[in-house]
């Protein structure tokens, strides 16, 4: 099982290595998919590419339409990019960064604590402040727990 320091050194990496590639939206699909694109730029038909992939130019046709649909499997892209002397690259890069997700993420679950407390405190005709030495140790306690994306709080 993972650690929590090696959870952390993992986001850092998975972090610097994804950074470069936000914004996300620099690789959005061509209009009519990046097979049909690139094999039109390559000035290769549908039936030269079903030749070098050992299929018919129909099946071409029907993997450009699933590329469109999002109904094509990884597997069918690879070797169409092959074909077309391509690599396929696919990644998952979020929006901000990893570890701005994780604390997001504490700090949902620390206001959804924060609030059951206080409605306790409210109840109990009790008053406090949230210390920001407190919320910064909490958050990290948070991070570091299994309560982090598990039952309240879990919610975006």
């Amino acid at each position: 099982m993972a650690t929590r320091n090696s959870i952390g050194q993992a986001r850092e990496v998975l972090d610097r290595r994804l950074t470069p590639l936000q914004p996300a939206t620099q690789f959005a699909p061509p209009r009519l998919g990046w097979i049909r694109a690139i094999r039109d730029a390559l000035g290769m038909s549908a039936a030269e590419l079903a030749t070098r992939m050992g299929i018919s130019g129909a099946s071409v046709r029907s993997l450009e339409q699933k590329e469109l649909t999002g109904g094509i499997r990884v597997s069918s892209l690879r070797r169409a990019a092959e074909a077309m002397d391509c690599t396929l690259v696919y990644a998952f890069v979020p929006n901000t960064s990893l570890d701005a997700t994780v604390r997001r993420q504490a700090q949902r679950v620390l206001d959804e604590q924060i609030g059951r407390t206080r409605q306790t405190m409210a109840l109990e005709a009790q008053e406090g402040e949230v210390r920001a030495s407190a919320v910064d140790a909490q958050l990290d306690s948070i991070i570091g727990s299994a309560r982090l994306w598990s039952g309240r709080g879990t919610k975006r």
